[in-house]
């Protein structure tokens, strides 16, 4: 084969540091499309980003040409920098060390981007140590702390 293929899904999430409340409804809309602009750098388009006061959720497509860790690095890295110089009020904000990043099947991207629709209404009801938790058991992720 002469060239390199990939379709590679990823269901990203990641909080802010101590799970503070800094993503606000203020700077929301904001933030999602600044990281979208990041993503794009990176040749990993978003597919949808949600967030809630304390963490984030991001369904994209992963470049062949970068790696998970280096475009997670990037995103957390630029859209923090950004936070911090735009946003009023948000000159300490940070994002938590660690994240969470599922592989998302081709044939189930409606479904998970509609549970990233819903992110709001979700944790109505769930907590977000709850959701990791689901996600460390139904991913079988042996490597949790």
């Amino acid at each position: 084969m002469g060239q390199s293929l990939s379709q590679l899904y990823v269901h990203l999430t990641f909080g802010t540091k101590n799970r503070f409340p800094f993503i606000q409804k203020e700077c929301e809309s904001q933030l999602h499309a600044y990281m979208a602009g990041t993503f794009k750098v990176y040749e990993s388009p978003a597919i949808i980003i949600n967030s809630v006061p304390d963490h984030i959720h991001i369904l994209f497509r992963l470049s062949k040409n970068y790696s998970l860790a280096k475009v997670v690095e990037e995103i957390k890295k630029q859209s923090s920098k950004w936070m911090k110089e735009v946003v009023r009020g948000h000159e300490n904000f940070s994002w938590q060390i660690g994240y969470g990043a599922f592989s998302v099947s081709g044939s189930k991207l409606e479904v998970v981007k509609k549970y990233i629709e819903r992110q709001k209404e979700h944790h109505a009801m769930e907590s977000y140590q709850d959701e990791i938790e689901g996600f460390i058991k139904r991913y079988d992720i042996i490597e949790y702390d």
